[in-house]
C-alpha cells in the first residue's frame, strides 16, 4: 500500500472516528453539588427559607408556588408599569412588584422581517410563565403577611415608565410600622438594579433576610443538543456551576420529608439564573456579600411543574427608627458577547462572560470567538468573515503545513524505492518494514507528518462548530443570496433541484437525510479534489474506502450549520492550492485531471493467460 496514501487514509479515518466519539459517547459531564434540601410546609409546597441565621423561620407558602395559584383575573386586573429600553419592551406588575413581561427588540423568532419578537419573561396568567420575583423573609416571629411577597399589592411612588433614565419606586407599608420600598433602575442594554429597603417605625426591631426568584413554570423548551447547556448556571466564588433542567433533584412528598435542593454557600462574589441557547435570566448579588444559591424543582405536570433559581441572603436585624437597604441586579437578555463582557470587565461581575458555553476547547473557541467578532465588524458580513477567519487559521499553520507537505512531496519521490523494497522483502513484512524505516531515517523523512495538519484541524473543527453553535452573533446572520442564517443548515435541496420543483423537501425522516443543499455538495466536491492531487491507490479496498469519504463527509456535515460547512470548503480549497504549489516545487506535478480521468474509466478485469 502507498504510504503517502496510507497516511491519508489513517487520518481522514482517525478524524472520522474522533468527531464520532466526541459527538455521540463524550457529552460534557455536569460537576456534582451538594444536595440539601430546605425544609416544606405542612401542605408539602416548597417554602424559600433564609440564607442566613438559623433563627430565621420558614412560614408559608413559597413565593412562586403561590403566585403559580393566584388567579390569571387579580394578574390581569393588577396595574402595570411599562418598561421601554433600546433594547427591551414590556412591563412590571404591581402585583407582587414582579417583572413578568420582556420582549427582545433587536431579535425576531425567525428570519422574516415582520416575524413576532423574541419573547423572554411571560407573566403567570399566561401559557408557561416565566418571571422574577424579589422580597422578604420574615424572622423571630415576625408574621409571613407584614412582609411583601408575591401577592402583594404595591402602588408606584415615583415614575411612570421604566426607561434608562428613569427608574420606578414602588412602595408598600405593611400597616404595623414597616414601610419597603423598591427601586428599580435599568441599562440601555440587559441589568436592572434592585434597589429594596425597609424603613422601621415599628417601635421595635424586626428582623427578616432579601431573597431573588427566578420562576419557569411548565416544561422549558430547549434544543436538547447534548453539547450546549440549558438549564440553571452559577458562579459560586469563581467555581461555575451547571445543572441541566432534568438533573434537578425531583420532589417526591411520599418518600420525603424535606424538599431537595441544590444550595451553594457564596462567601464573595457569585450569581445564578436560567441560561437557554442565546438567552439568560440572571440574579446578581453585590460583590462582596455572603448569600446562597438555590436550585429547585417542583413537580407537576408540562405545564405546571415550576423550576426556580434562587438568591437568599443574609439576616438583617434593624432596629427602630433605623432603615435598611439591600442592592442587587438582575440580567434578562440575550447572551451577546461584547455586552455580557462588558458587564464582567466594566461593572465587576465575575466571570460572567461563561455563562455563554464555550465548551471544552474554550481555550480555543474564546480566542477563534474574539478574531471572528472583530473580522465581522471590520467586515460586515459573517459569512465573509468566516472565510477571513479561515485564511488567517490556514497563514498560522502554514509553517506546520509547508513541512507536511514537503515530507509528501519527498514521499512521493521515494516510491520507486520503496516499490523496490516491497518487492525485495517479499511477503516478510518484518523485513520491509526494517528496511522502509532505514529509507526514511536516511533520506530524513518522517512518513507520519503528513497526517499532522489534519489531526491540527479537528479541534479547531470542533472549536468552530461550537462558536457557530452557541454564539447569538451567528443566529440568523446571513452571508449571500439563498444563505439567510449561517447558524441554521443549507436551505436549498437537492430534492427539488434547488428549488426548481415546486415542493418543499422533509426535514425530518430518512429521506432528510438526502435532501442536502448546495454547500455540502460543494464541501464534497472540495474533499474529492484534494484527493485527487494524487493517483488513486493501487489496493482497491484502500481505493474504495477513498472514493466514497468525500461522499460519506458530505451527507454527515449536509445538516450542520452553514457556517460550518462554508469554513470547511474554504479550508479545503485553500489546502488543495497550498498543497498543489509545494508538490510542484519540489518536482513533482499533480495531474488532477489525469486522475480524475483514471478515477472515471473502469478497467476491465484482465482475463487468465492461457498456460
Amino acid at each position: 500500500m502507498d504510504d503517502q496514501n496510507k497516511n491519508l487514509l489513517l487520518a481522514i479515518v482517525l478524524s472520522s472516528l474522533v468527531m464520532l466519539v466526541w459527538m455521540i459517547f463524550f457529552p460534557p459531564q455536569q460537576p456534582p453539588l451538594e444536595e440539601q434540601m430546605p425544609p416544606v410546609t405542612s401542605s408539602g409546597e416548597a417554602a424559600v427559607p433564609s440564607a442566613a441565621p438559623a433563627e430565621v423561620a420558614d412560614q408559608g407558602q413559597s413565593p412562586s408556588q403561590t403566585s403559580s395559584n393566584a388567579s390569571a383575573e387579580a394578574l390581569a386586573k393588577a396595574p402595570r408599569v411599562k418598561i421601554e429600553t433600546p433594547e427591551l419592551t414590556g412591563s412590571l406588575s404591581l402585583l407582587g412588584g414582579r417583572i413578568d413581561e420582556l420582549k427582545l427588540k433587536s431579535y425576531r423568532e425567525t428570519i422574516e422581517p415582520d416575524s413576532p419578537l423574541v419573547t423572554l419573561l411571560r407573566p403567570a396568567d399566561q401559557p408557561r410563565p416565566y418571571y422574577i420575583l424579589h422580597g422578604w423573609v420574615p424572622a423571630g416571629g415576625l408574621p409571613l403577611d407584614q412582609v411583601p411577597g408575591p401577592l402583594t399589592p404595591w402602588k408606584l411612588e415615583k415614575g411612570a415608565t421604566l426607561t434608562p433614565e428613569t427608574p420606578v419606586t414602588l412602595i408598600w407599608d405593611n400597616g404595623h410600622g414597616l414601610v419597603f420600598r423598591r427601586t428599580i433602575g435599568v441599562d440601555d442594554k440587559y441589568m436592572f438594579t434592585i434597589t429594596q429597603s425597609v424603613e422601621n417605625r415599628s417601635g421595635q426591631p424586626v428582623s427578616l433576610a432579601p431573597y431573588g426568584i427566578i420562576v419557569r413554570q411548565g416544561k422549558p423548551d430547549v434544543s436538547g443538543f447534548f453539547i450546549l447547556h440549558e438549564g440553571v448556571i452559577g458562579l459560586a466564588d469563581g467555581t461555575l456551576e451547571e445543572i441541566k433542567y432534568s438533573d434537578l433533584p425531583d420532589l417526591d412528598l411520599v418518600e420525603r420529608e424535606r424538599a431537595p435542593a441544590e444550595i451553594t454557600d457564596v462567601k464573595e462574589s457569585g450569581w445564578i439564573g436560567f441560561t437557554d441557547k442565546y438567552w439568560m435570566t440572571t440574579l446578581i448579588p453585590e460583590k462582596g456579600t455572603p448569600f446562597q444559591e438555590v436550585a429547585k424543582y417542583i413537580p407537576g405536570t408540562e405545564e405546571t411543574e415550576i423550576y426556580q433559581a434562587e438568591t437568599r441572603l443574609p439576616l438583617v436585624t434593624i432596629q427602630p427608627g433605623a432603615k435598611s437597604t439591600v442592592n442587587t441586579r438582575l440580567f434578562a437578555g440575550a447572551k451577546e458577547w461584547e455586552t455580557i463582557r462588558h458587564y464582567q470587565n466594566e461593572e465587576g461581575v465575575d466571570r460572567f462572560i461563561d455563562s455563554i458555553d464555550w465548551g471544552w476547547f474554550y481555550f480555543l473557541t474564546k480566542p477563534i470567538f474574539w478574531l471572528l467578532h472583530h473580522l465581522h465588524a471590520l467586515i460586515g458580513n459573517m459569512g465573509w468573515a468566516i472565510i477571513a477567519l479561515t485564511l488567517i487559521i490556514k497563514a498560522v499553520l502554514f509553517p506546520l503545513a509547508y513541512k507536511s507537505y514537503v515530507s509528501m512531496a519527498k514521499m512521493k519521490e521515494l516510491q520507486p524505492q520503496m516499490e523496490k523494497i516491497k518487492e525485495e522483502a517479499g511477503d516478510d513484512r518484518q523485513k520491509m518494514q526494517k528496511l522502509m524505516m532505514e529509507l526514511y531515517k536516511r533520506e530524513k523523512v518522517n512518513p507520519a507528518s503528513g497526517c499532522l495538519p489534519i489531526l491540527l484541524q479537528i479541534p479547531i473543527f470542533f472549536s468552530l462548530y461550537k462558536v457557530i453553535f452557541v454564539t447569538i452573533e451567528l443566529r440568523h446572520a446571513p452571508w449571500i443570496g439563498w444563505i439567510r442564517d449561517l447558524s441554521a443548515p443549507d436551505p436549498s435541496s437537492i430534492l427539488n433541484l434547488f428549488g426548481l420543483l415546486p415542493f418543499d423537501p422533509p426535514t425530518s425522516g430518512l429521506l432528510a437525510i438526502f435532501s442536502i443543499g448546495i454547500l455540502p455538495i460543494l464541501l464534497g466536491i472540495s474533499m474529492w479534489l484534494q484527493q485527487k492531487l494524487n493517483p488513486a491507490p493501487t489496493d482497491p479496498t484502500q481505493a474504495t474506502i477513498m472514493a466514497w469519504m468525500p461522499w460519506v463527509f458530505m451527507f454527515m456535515l449536509g445538516q450542520f450549520p452553514s457556517g460550518l460547512v462554508l469554513y470547511w470548503i474554504t479550508n479545503n480549497t485553500i489546502t488543495f492550492i497550498q498543497q498543489y504549489l509545494i508538490m510542484r516545487r519540489h518536482g513533482h506535478d499533480p495531474d488532477v485531471l489525469g486522475n480524475i480521468l483514471k478515477s472515471i474509466r473502469r478497467k476491465k478485469p484482465e482475463e487468465p493467460k492461457a498456460k
